[in-house]
């Protein structure tokens, strides 16, 4: 059997992309080949260097202007891209070069709180102002529109009306961490 080879996209500390590598660091069949960053000082890269992945740091100009990143990705023969915490729009040609083969993980449960400027922080303050009595994560595919693709699972979390934003945070960092592993593992098995 081939080994399946997957490339992290993250943007910030990367919690989730190591999360992902933890979770198949003893499994053969599976390979994290590489992260890709388009933010030189992420968090993430620490991770990777320390967990031996090998990283690719790229410009905007470079994503969206040139098929680089998309042949990189084609050469490599990457089976899933998985979007951990990354803030840039996928653009068409690369969901077009990867039908139904990039996932993202959104910190709120869609259709609700997602779209362009919904992450991190901006997420859990809207729904903590909303007063909503809970969130969650939604993984979804990634199509050419931010948190519009179609989702793949979703998992809950209470919010009581003492939650600040930062209690979201951690609830929903927990959802994260424990179920993006297993859904990508699904995926890659399907």
């Amino acid at each position: 059997m081939t080994k399946k080879r997957i490339a992290i996209f993250a943007s910030g500390s990367g919690s989730n992309a190591e999360k992902i590598a933890e979770h198949f660091a003893t499994n053969p069949q599976v390979e994290i080949s590489f992260i890709l960053t388009n933010n030189p000082q992420a968090g993430v890269i620490a991770r990777a260097r320390r967990l031996h992945i090998p990283v690719v740091v790229f410009d905007r100009t470079t994503f969206y202007h040139s098929p680089r990143i998309i042949e990189f990705l084609q050469n490599q023969h990457i089976d899933l891209v998985v979007l951990a915490g990354f803030m840039m729009l996928i653009p068409e040609a690369m969901v077009q070069a990867f039908p139904n083969q990039i996932v993202n993980i959104h910190p709120a449960l869609l259709p609700k709180y997602g779209g362009k400027g919904m992450y991190g922080h901006f997420v859990h303050e809207a729904v903590v102002a909303a007063q909503e009595t809970e969130s969650g994560i939604t993984i979804h595919y990634v199509n050419e529109h931010y948190d519009e693709g179609a989702i793949i699972f979703q998992a809950t979390c209470p919010v009581v009306s003492t939650d600040t934003p930062e209690d979201v945070a951690k609830k929903i960092q927990v959802l994260e961490h424990k179920h993006f592993p297993e859904v990508v593992e699904q995926l890659l098995n399907a």
